[in-house]
């Protein structure tokens, strides 16, 4: 009989685990058992009469040769240019020479990166860069005593960067970090920068600096090739020109793999939650269920794990966890997050920019929202996305506002109606939308989206060393590292923990090495 892997979460570790056992003639069965009626974790798309959101903003793009050739090998194209033509710029984006976009559904888009910062009711360099349009935004003393502070901190340098702040100043310097990462880092984290682990911003912003933000600023203003190479290995993250998006939101993507799956013969159970792992001698032996109110036990060869580290060892059984993993995992904090869904006929801000867009709306795909008197993170305008998200895109705006707080928070508990209106009320508070513009709206919980690097976090080794320990269990994905990953991180961690349990390997550290190690992603082949 084949062998059985219990997969705990169908978003895109999971399924790409599932995936590539199947797919690989692995001889293992697998299992995806998911708690909720969605697929793709938080890369879901969720359908709201007729208008699609993206949970968080999913730009499909990596340094990884294996990820990008895996999402163009999910999306079919008749007739279109090979994966590697299109990606070398050997070939036009697809809107020349792949599908029509209007005839499919299973397409990708080339899109353009547009995301800046809203601040003084005023749109700057997202990541900010002292420029001329900075300058004009800040005004001259602002951006006299941003510049000296950022010439300050070069040359005073903080030598013991361990935490968020030290990390920004030393390289954004101290006026333009308190402008625009102090206040708003807050407001996503609910904790101060200096209470939060410098390895936050090492393994998301990497080498990003004021320098190199402001060079390629300059850079944009010299001419341009059009037909760029997609994977820009040499481009720092934060700065990619282009990416890809699946027409109808990232979820699409998951909901073809979902597909593939059941087709290869695996098993996708919805509505199924993990409430229990049985662990005897060292190894996972089964999992209990909860769905539709009653509880099954599921034996299993192995397991791998996509449900955030606290509930994990929260519900291991038979083996004795140590108290200090206990106590560890117990203290690792979370950020939930809403998305308030607003359906406008048009917006108060017009495009400024070269940039066409449908109805001349701004051509951002997301805004980061740095005005401290409200609470919302990011703006998200859909229609930006992908026009297909939008029913009626001619003639309407749909907008996604993000805020990011505790499932404790006054915020998470209110009610519907009185958070949408909440969430109208700061829109208009700082000029975005005018109320009577508002034609429909809708509301998202995400609970545990975004694991955060303060409060037990700095003792996570010793969770880590303990997951490790069990022979046939496997941690991937953003909340089963708890590890704020990017989801071509999250299917890496999935590929190499198939490649692990085929071959046998007892190591775990290659799991734990991706997206710390920058050249393990930027140039593996295989």
């Amino acid at each position: 009989m084949a062998k059985t892997v219990i997969i705990i979460g169908a978003g895109p570790a999971g399924l790409t685990a599932a995936f590539e056992l199947l797919s690989g003639n692995s001889g293992i069965h697998p299992i995806v058992l998911e708690a909720t009626d969605r697929i793709g974790g938080i890369a879901c798309t969720i359908e709201h009469h007729g208008n699609r959101i993206d949970i968080g903003g999913h730009r499909f793009f990596s340094k990884s040769d294996v990820v990008m050739d895996w999402w163009a090998q999910r999306m079919p194209q008749q007739g279109a240019p090979s994966i590697d033509d299109r990606l070398l710029g050997k070939s036009k984006p697809w809107a020349a020479h792949g599908p029509d976009p209007q005839q499919t559904d299973r397409v990708m888009l080339i899109r353009e990166r547009v995301s800046r910062i809203f601040y003084l009711r005023k749109f700057f360099d997202y990541p900010i860069s002292l420029r001329l349009a900075t300058v004009t935004g800040l005004g001259l003393w602002r951006t006299l005593v941003a510049g000296l502070g950022y010439v300050w901190a070069q040359l005073h340098q903080r030598k013991d960067e361990s935490s968020l702040e030290d990390f920004l100043i030393n390289r954004f310097g101290g006026p333009l970090y308190r402008m625009f990462f102090e206040d708003y880092t807050e407001k996503v984290w609910g904790a101060h920068p200096r209470e939060i682990s410098a390895s936050w911003g090492a393994q998301r912003i990497k080498g990003l600096s004021l320098s190199k933000a402001l060079f390629t600023a300059l850079r944009k203003l010299l001419p341009q090739r059009r037909d760029t190479d997609l994977r820009q290995k040499h481009v720092e993250t934060s700065l990619i020109e282009q990416f890809l998006y699946p027409k109808l939101g990232p979820g699409q993507l998951w909901e073809c793999v979902a597909g593939d799956i059941r087709a290869m013969g695996g098993e996708i159970r919805m509505g199924h939650k993990v409430v229990e792992l049985e662990l005897r001698e060292g190894r996972v032996v089964a999992v209990t269920v909860e769905s539709a109110g009653s509880h099954a036990r599921l034996p299993c060869d192995f397991c791998i794990s996509t449900m955030p580290v606290k509930d994990l060892v929260a519900g291991m059984r038979g083996d004795p966890v140590p108290e200090a993993v206990q106590r560890v995992a117990a203290g690792l904090p979370y950020r939930d997050f809403m998305t308030v869904g607003i359906l406008a006929s048009k917006l108060k801000i017009h495009n400024r920019t070269a940039i066409r867009t449908v109805g001349d709306i701004v051509p951002d795909t997301w805004i980061y929202i740095q005005e401290p008197e409200v609470k919302l993170c990011r703006l998200q305008i859909f229609n930006n996305w992908s026009p297909y998200m939008v029913r009626d895109v001619q003639n309407t705006v749909w907008l996604g506002l993000e805020y990011m707080c505790s499932d404790q928070d006054a915020l998470w508990k209110m009610s519907d109606a009185e958070f949408i209106a909440f969430a109208v009320d700061e829109l208009v508070k700082i000029d975005i939308i005018e109320r009577a513009d508002v034609l429909d709206t809708c509301r998202i919980r995400i609970e545990k989206a975004y694991p955060a690097y303060f409060g037990s976090y700095g003792e996570f080794d010793q969770v880590r060393a303990h997951l490790d320990s069990v022979a046939n269990l496997y941690c991937v994905g953003r909340n089963g590292q708890h590890r704020y990953n990017n989801q071509d991180h999250s299917m890496l961690t999935a590929m190499e923990a198939v490649r692990c349990m085929t071959e046998g390997s007892t190591s775990r550290e290659v799991l734990w090495s991706i997206n710390t190690e920058q050249e393990y992603h930027e140039t593996r082949k295989s």
